[in-house]
């Protein structure tokens, strides 16, 4: 056991995998393409959409994932490292969940079909479990067999952190309901934040669309840590499903 976490320093400084040769690649292609393209031009390719809000501090940036067919990116316009980064939890931090949100349509275009709710999700990696050192939010489809183990199990997920009742991805996650439609005055920074963790930056969320069975809609929210001694770099994105088989593509 000694020898083992001896060896944990090593594995927390291993790349995730090959492709991870240069991680500041996003912020590049934003901070150096997107932004100067939508100020100077009002075009903000090789970007989707670029929100300034008031400032570029402020702002974020939408761009298709080179993997799967419809997978995007929310980024922030700000240098912002991802979880790990404090600034994310600053009192004037920008909800980048809700922005996000509502940028799930860019995946619905690309599919050229409307998604049901619980169709679509949002991942975020952990400091260990991303390739690059630049914040951004995975939207696109969820798993099928994620979809069903949440829908069989939605009286088991309630108002207070809870551990889901079955693996997910082959990791132990844990849940928590967020009976909003959207996420106004919500943010699953803060929320994972507020349960007194000390290390969020080993940490990954996971947010998934629901509808009840009465109708009302809302949340689920996913959260595992890391522990690389059983392989779990806290990679929330593999709940997410890059050939969107939930919409019949």
């Amino acid at each position: 056991m000694r020898a083992a976490w001896l060896l944990l320093p090593g594995l927390l400084a291993a790349p995730v995998s090959s492709h991870a040769s240069d991680p500041s690649a996003l912020w590049n292609i934003v901070n150096g393409q997107c932004v100067p393209h939508e100020q100077n031009e009002r075009d903000p390719s090789p970007c989707s959409e670029v929100d300034l809000a008031n400032s570029a501090a402020e702002g974020f940036a939408v761009l298709k994932d080179r993997k799967g067919v419809a997978q995007f990116l929310l980024i922030p316009t700000a240098r912002i490292s991802g979880i790990d980064d404090p600034a994310i939890l600053a009192p004037t931090a920008p909800n980048y969940w809700e922005d996000a949100w509502r940028a799930r349509y860019f995946v619905e275009d690309r599919l050229q079909t409307e998604l049901p709710r619980d169709a679509l999700a949002l991942a975020i990696n952990s400091s260990v479990g991303r390739t690059q050192d630049q914040l951004h939010i995975h939207i696109d489809c969820v798993r099928p067999d994620v979809r069903d183990a949440l829908a069989a199990n939605r009286d088991k997920i309630t108002d207070v952190w809870t551990p889901f009742p079955v693996l997910l991805a082959g990791h132990h996650y844990r849940a928590v309901r967020i009976p909003q439609e959207m996420l106004d005055g919500t943010n699953p920074f803060r929320m994972l934040a507020d349960t007194g963790i000390s290390d969020i930056g080993l940490h990954t969320l996971v947010l998934v669309g629901t509808t009840a069975p009465n109708g009302d809609l809302g949340f689920v929210l996913l959260d595992d840590h890391a522990d690389l001694l059983r392989g779990d770099r806290a990679s929330g994105e593999e709940l997410l499903d890059h050939t969107c088989a939930v919409a019949g593509k």
